[in-house]
């Protein structure tokens, strides 16, 4: 092997931005948890919020049918099918009550995560800034870093039921800020939106010229009504709502998700991800289009696996003295630990190593999650119950 191949050659750096991020810490723990298995040690994870059960039957059957169609293996548009932008704004109407063009105020994404990138490309100059909730989901900022923005967080508490403070939010200096996330059903919190904190925002937004950026995956998770900030009257002039079928429809791994806004924002979307990656695979859009036509059988059912795995992670919190909100929607459970810990982090580790189930510590979230742990629902009651059994011997 030439040295070449076993040392940097000199002079030779990574951009700045790569010193800007960390390894995302679920990266990282897994490979702990994956070494930990290869030891024999059996660790019950409950940890990543990706759902374990398989998507509808007929949404299976009709990719299946369509990846065997010679012609449908071809590249597609950046757009995507018409037809999923159909789906896409009838499920809109009917589950939501929010109008959208199909034709210019939606766009389909390679995932949610991948949407994170794309908005921040496309309203975010290096130096602008952008508000970020702590706690909230990571990315948020790891991909705010990755565009040079200058990131300016915004508190969440308990005390609030995990809404924004708008009076904190009009005190500070906001020059220079040109975006701003926000995530209800709440992650990691659970927190449920209200009509009130989506109308302040949208009006906050108006005011300030500060685009809101509404990421919506859990609206029918634990929820009898799900809700979008599309739904406020005036909002599509402000507001990018991205949404997701990998926690709905259980198809995480298919990576189908989108956006809807004004046809000016979504123009500008469109401009950057076209630049960034191609359409995606035929199959998977009919097959999205179908999971997209589910009637209410198929959300009761989802529900009601997550509701009774719920009452085995309330034990489970209960097992480790952390106190929890009942009202949490979406596919975790966030709890308060006691007073007498020192982290959350430790708790977490100890729980890891002692009990050999995998939780997550809120301080991952932001320093306002570090006295919380998150527990996922996507494991089966099986394995949660035994994870109950371990942590009470």
């Amino acid at each position: 092997m030439s040295s070449v191949q076993t040392q940097l050659i000199e002079g030779i750096v990574p951009a700045h931005r790569v010193a800007e991020i960390k390894e995302y810490y679920f990266s990282r723990k897994l490979r702990e948890v994956a070494d930990m298995n290869s030891r024999g040690l059996d660790i019950i994870s409950l940890g990543i919020g990706g759902p374990d059960r398989a998507p509808a039957s007929e949404v299976v059957e009709t990719l299946q049918r369509e990846a065997a169609v010679k012609s449908n293996h071809s590249y597609q548009l950046t757009v995507g099918l018409p037809e999923l932008r159909e789906a896409y704004a009838s499920w809109y109407d009917k589950w939501y009550g929010v109008t959208l063009d199909s034709a210019s105020e939606i766009q389909p994404l390679i995932g949610s995560k991948e949407g994170i990138l794309h908005i921040n490309l496309t309203f975010l100059n290096p130096g602008d800034g952008v508000l970020v909730p702590n706690p909230g989901y990571p990315t948020y900022t790891s991909a705010a870093r990755l565009v040079g923005a200058r990131i300016v967080n915004y508190n969440l508490s308990e005390e609030r039921g995990w809404q924004p403070d708008f009076d904190e939010l009009e005190s500070m200096d906001l020059s220079g800020v040109k975006l701003m996330w926000v995530n209800y059903p709440h992650m990691p919190t659970g927190a449920p939106a209200s009509r009130h904190t989506m109308e302040r925002l949208v009006d906050f937004g108006r005011r300030h010229g500060i685009v809101i950026a509404h990421d919506n995956p859990y609206s029918f998770i634990l929820s009898d009504k799900p809700t979008s900030l599309l739904q406020v009257d005036g909002a599509k002039d402000i507001v990018v709502e991205m949404n997701s079928l990998s926690k709905s429809h259980n198809m995480a791994g298919w990576r189908m998700a989108m956006v809807a806004s004004n046809p000016t924002f979504i123009g500008w979307i469109v401009k950057v991800k076209s630049n960034v990656d191609s359409g995606q695979f035929k199959p998977m859009m009919l097959a999205a289009i179908r999971a997209l036509q589910l009637g209410p059988d198929w959300y009761k059912e989802l529900n009601d696996e997550y509701r009774a795995r719920r009452e085995v992670a309330m034990k489970i919190m209960e097992a480790l003295s952390c106190k929890v909100d009942p009202r949490q929607q979406g596919l975790f459970l966030w709890g308060r630990i006691p007073d007498g810990e020192t982290s959350s982090e430790t708790l977490a580790d100890r729980t890891l190593y002692d009990k050999r189930v995998f939780i997550t510590p809120g301080m991952i979230f932001g320093s306002q999650g570090d006295r919380y742990i998150r527990i996922s629902l996507c494991a089966t009651r099986e394995n949660m119950e035994r994870a109950l059994k371990r942590i009470t011997q």
